[in-house]
C-alpha cells in the first residue's frame, strides 16, 4: 500500500492508552468515538421519522428501530476493525482498491449523504430556535451557518474535549426524554410488543416508507467512514495483540453508545405513540406539531419546552459528526485537504440553500417533508458504503489474521442484502 498521510492527521494517535492499565481504565481510554458515532443515530432526522412512525402506526415500528440498531452495531464494529487493522479509514481503503472513476462516484454519493444529513440538522436546529426563542424559521436556517465557529473552537481544544462536549449534550437529551416518558406513562406491554417485527411493515407502502426512513436515519453511511477514522485517534500498541485488544475495546465502546442511541430513538417513537397515536392524532409528522400538542397531551406546560431543548442539543451535536465525516471523506477519497472551517461552511451552505428555498415556498409543512425525505435519501446511499466495508473486512489479503470469520461475513452479507432489498422495494413502490 502506498504511504499516505493518516486520517484526521491533526488528532491521529493523540489520545494515549496505557498498556498496563486495568480493564476499566482501558475501556475509559477507548470510550469516546462510539458516542461521536451515536450522535448521528439520534439527529433531528431521526426525530422526524420516529415522530411520523409513532403517531401514525403506534408502537409497531419499534421493531424497525431495534433491527436497524443491531445492524448499526454490527457495521460500526466492522468499521472500527478496518481502521484499527489497516490503519486506513474506509474512504482511503476504497481509494486504494477501486479505479479512479469508481472512487469519484463513491465520493460523490457520500457527499450527497452528508448534505442530506446536514439538511436534517439545519432544519432541526432552526425549528428548535423558533420553538425556544420565537426566531422565524427562515432566519433560523440562515443562523445555523454560525456553528462553524463552535466546531473550530472545540477542535482546537483537543479531541477529548470534543468527545466530552458531545457526551454532555447526549446526557441532556437523555434527561429530557426521561422526563417526557415519565409524563407520557406508556403501556409497557404495548411497548414490548412493538419490538416484535410484523409482516405488515413490508406489505403496507406507507409503513414501509417510514420504516426505510428510520433505517436511513439510524444506519448512516458517512458514520461508517467516520468511525474507521476516529478509532485511530487512540495511541494503542500496533502489535497483533495491541490491535486485537483495541478492536475489543472499540467494539465495546460503540456497542454501549449505540445501545444508548437505541433508547433515545425508541423514546421518541414511544412518546409519539403514547401522546398522539393513542389519543387519535395519527398525522403528527412535523416537529412543530409535536411541540404544540405535547403540553396539552401530557398535561404539563414544561413538556413542550423540554422537547425543544432536546431538539436543539440534538441539532448542535450532529454538526460535530457531519464536520468530521466531511473532512474524512474528502481527504480519504480525493486526498484534498482544505481548512476544516471552509469544509464545514461549504457543506452547510449546500444544505442551507434547499432548506431556505423550501421554507420560503412551503413553510413548516415543506420542511417536515424535506426532513423525512432526507432520511430516505440517506438510506439509498447505504449500500455504497456497506458493500465495500463488508468486502474489505472479509478479505484475508487486507486483514490478515483479523479477517472476518465465515459466520460474521455471512451475517454482514445478510445485512447488506436486506438493506439493498428494502431500498429496491421502496423504489418499486414509488415508481408504480
Amino acid at each position: 500500500m502506498a504511504m499516505v498521510q493518516p486520517s484526521l492527521a491533526e488528532v491521529h494517535r493523540s489520545v494515549s492508552v496505557n498498556a498496563g492499565s486495568r480493564f476499566w481504565q482501558k475501556l475509559l481510554a477507548f470510550s469516546g468515538p462510539g458516542y461521536l458515532i451515536a450522535v448521528g443515530y439520534m439527529d433531528p432526522g431521526n426525530w422526524a421519522t420516529d415522530l411520523a412512525g409513532g403517531s401514525a402506526f403506534g408502537y409497531s415500528l419499534l421493531s424497525v428501530i431495534l433491527l436497524s440498531n443491531l445492524m448499526a452495531i454490527l457495521l460500526q464494529a466492522l468499521s472500527s476493525k478496518l481502521g484499527i487493522v489497516m490503519g486506513r479509514d474506509l474512504a482511503q481503503a476504497c481509494r486504494d482498491h477501486y479505479s479512479p472513476p469508481v472512487v469519484f462516484a463513491l465520493w460523490l454519493l457520500c457527499e450527497l449523504a452528508i448534505i442530506a444529513c446536514d439538511l436534517a440538522e439545519v432544519i432541526g436546529t432552526a425549528i428548535a430556535l423558533k420553538l425556544l426563542f420565537g426566531i422565524p424559521l427562515l432566519v433560523g436556517v440562515c443562523l445555523t451557518t454560525a456553528d462553524v465557529m463552535l466546531i473550530l473552537l472545540l477542535q482546537h481544544k483537543g479531541f477529548r474535549r470534543l468527545e466530552a462536549f458531545v457526551l454532555s449534550l447526549l446526557i441532556i437529551i437523555a434527561a429530557c426524554f426521561a422526563f417526557e416518558i415519565a409524563l407520557a406513562r406508556p403501556a409497557i406491554r404495548d411497548v414490548l410488543t412493538g419490538f416484535v417485527p410484523t409482516l405488515q411493515i413490508v406489505t403496507d407502502p406507507g409503513m414501509l416508507y417510514v420504516a426505510i426512513g428510520i433505517l436511513g436515519a439510524t444506519v448512516m453511511p458517512h458514520n461508517l467512514y467516520l468511525h474507521s477514522s476516529i478509532v485511530q485517534t487512540r495511541d494503542f500498541d500496533r502489535t497483533p495483540y495491541g490491535r486485537r485488544e483495541a478492536i475489543r475495546f472499540a467494539t465495546l465502546d460503540s456497542t454501549i453508545a449505540l445501545t444508548f442511541a437505541l433508547l433515545i430513538n425508541a423514546a421518541i417513537l414511544v412518546l409519539a405513540a403514547a401522546a398522539f397515536h393513542v389519543a387519535g392524532f395519527s398525522g403528527v409528522a412535523q416537529i412543530e406539531q409535536a411541540h404544540a400538542l405535547l403540553a396539552p397531551a401530557l398535561g404539563v406546560s414544561a413538556a413542550s419546552a423540554v422537547f425543544a431543548v432536546a431538539l436543539l442539543a440534538s441539532g448542535q451535536n450532529s454538526t460535530v459528526t457531519a464536520t468530521l465525516a466531511g473532512q474524512v471523506v474528502m481527504e480519504g477519497f480525493l486526498q484534498i485537504r482544505i481548512p476544516p472551517w471552509l469544509r464545514r461552511l461549504v457543506t452547510r451552505l449546500l444544505a442551507v440553500v434547499p432548506a431556505v428555498v423550501v421554507t420560503a415556498l412551503h413553510g413548516e409543512k415543506g420542511t417536515a417533508d424535506l426532513l423525512v425525505l432526507s432520511q430516505v435519501a440517506l438510506s439509498m446511499q447505504l449500500p455504497f458504503a456497506v458493500v465495500p466495508l463488508v468486502r474489505f473486512t472479509s478479505d484475508r489479503r487486507k486483514m490478515g489474521s483479523f479477517v472476518n470469520p465465515r459466520w460474521l461475513t455471512a451475517l454482514a452479507i445478510l445485512v447488506a442484502v436486506a438493506i439493498i432489498a428494502l431500498n429496491a422495494k421502496l423504489l418499486l413502490d414509488v415508481v408504480w
